[in-house]
């Protein structure tokens, strides 16, 4: 090819990118730079470069600054967005369990901000000790006589078996050898302990002398786990604190008990079924008590283990402890939600996980009907939507077999995993359920109802376009329970 080849002419005047230092500072970029760093949009301008080399608007800066801010926008935003829970299960783990009261919020916020007294004894000028902050507040709560804390439940029974019973046997019944969601299993838990465990009865029965069977010299505790995630229902035998507390007692043997998702109030209180108590625990001489703070009791999470106060500081002293602890955020966060405890009759306004419990299907079913026609309008036409009647559930392992009255917006036609994909998609993403050929928004757990009317407006759908019309809360119904 000649130097006079008008292709070789062509291909030279081929326009090429201005520098990135140069397009850098163009002023269309620099709410970009202000908002992700210099940094990241050097890096994606580098990446605009070379996809347009030659193109005619590689020089265009603001074509060029919409890519970027396209390239960019995962990063910009938190992995970890806010999200309406509308699934029917109040504490769903995957999305964070319990919410904070806003005295929780405000204490991890100020913990935050500041230096605090972690660990630092302001009478004596030293050094001080973490547990102190909870630890008064759950010995009051409990009847206990110590308290301490971990990170999280599966934490604290870990904890507590190595401190009182590594190389040593625990005994469990058949009938408590749990698993839990993230391959918690307590056989397992038990090995990682360092401990032997010595099972005994049957997966539906097991009975006093099972256990007096099972102690021998190598027993260290006796072990019980509450089923907190399942129920095993008719021919059926355990043994409670009553009858084991005293043979424990007799053979000098501790007995813990781990209440999974735990309480610190009767929930019957507010209407729904009763789940054991950490006091109750305590007062029927259970010697270690272990339960999680970011379940039922609505706070961060933590595990918390109250009981005998020589036991307690054994497990305080574990060297463990200083790898499974609580940091001061959650410190500070679980202080201020166990601090509302001290005031009962206000729980249900004042703490979340209690306020959605504690909700009536009447006052749900008044909400669903005010939020029905902008949600039937946002929806367009091929959808039919309605009011259904539904069971929820606590979650996280609490009573399991109890479901919660509630009522959902409900919606039936054709192309459902792609309208819940649209709401998965608005700035606070919607999660629902789909259950019988219908996509149902529990609405127990929606408390701020006029965020989500906001957003409805935003809805791209390229739904159904089937014969029907969207239907009237009086006439649809969904899925009866």
């Amino acid at each position: 090819m000649s130097r006079a080849d008008p292709r070789a002419r062509g291909a030279a005047a081929a326009p090429h990118p201005p520098s990135i230092d140069r397009m850098a500072n163009w002023p269309a970029l620099a709410p970009l730079v202000a908002r992700v760093g210099r940094p990241l949009v050097v890096e994606a301008l580098r990446a605009w470069a070379e996809a347009r080399r030659g193109e005619p608007d590689v020089g265009d800066s603001d074509a060029c600054a919409r890519w970027c801010e396209a390239r960019l926008a995962p990063l910009a935003q938190p992995s970890q967005r806010r999200v309406f829970n509308l699934t029917g299960t109040v504490l769903h783990t995957n999305l964070g369990r319990a919410l904070l009261a806003e005295e929780a919020i405000e204490a991890a916020v100020a913990a935050m901000r500041s230096p605090t007294t972690l660990e630092y004894d302001l009478d004596g000028a030293g050094r001080g000790e973490r547990d102190h902050h909870i630890a008064p507040w759950l010995c009051r709560l409990t009847g206990a006589e110590a308290a301490t804390a971990a990170n999280n439940n599966a934490g604290a029974v870990l904890l507590t078996l190595n401190a009182l019973a590594a190389g040593h046997e625990v005994i469990v019944s058949r009938g408590e050898l749990i698993e839990i969601g993230g391959a918690f299993r307590i056989p397992d838990i038990m090995a990682r302990a360092g401990c032997r465990l010595v099972e005994v009865g049957t997966t539906n029965r097991t009975h006093l002398r099972d256990y007096q069977a099972a102690i021998g010299p190598d027993t260290a505790a006796i072990m019980k786990v509450h089923p907190s995630n399942y129920a095993v229902q008719g021919f059926t035998k355990s043994v409670g604190a009553a009858e084991l507390v005293p043979l424990a007692r007799e053979k000098g043997l501790p007995v813990i008990e781990d209440l999974g998702s735990g309480t610190l109030v009767d929930l019957e209180t507010w209407g729904l079924p009763h789940e054991p108590t950490a006091r109750e625990a305590i007062a029927a001489g259970i010697d270690v008590v272990t339960f999680s703070g970011d379940k039922l009791l609505g706070g961060p999470q933590a595990g918390l283990i109250v009981g005998r106060r020589g036991l307690i500081e054994r497990i305080a002293k574990n060297p463990m402890k200083r790898a499974l602890r609580l940091d001061k955020v959650r410190l500070a966060a679980l202080e201020a939600t166990l601090r509302l405890y001290a005031d009962p009759e206000r729980l249900v306004r004042r703490l979340p996980t209690i306020r959605a419990l504690a909700r009536s299907a009447t006052e749900i079913q008044a909400q669903a009907e005010r939020i029905l026609p902008a949600f039937a309008a946002a929806l367009g036409g091929g959808w039919k939507a309605g009011l259904g009647q539904v069971r929820g559930q606590i979650g996280s392992g609490a009573l399991p077999v109890d479901l919660l009255p509630s009522v959902a917006l409900a919606v039936t036609g054709r192309g459902l995993d792609r309208l819940a994909a649209a709401f998965r998609r608005l700035p606070i993403p919607v999660i629902g359920r789909i259950e019988d050929d219908t996509l149902l928004f529990d609405l127990r757990t929606l408390d701020d109802e006029a965020a989500f009317l906001a957003q409805l407006s935003e809805l791209a759908l390229s739904g159904p376009r089937a014969s029907g019309s969207l239907v009237s809360a009086q006439d649809a119904r969904g899925p009866q329970p």
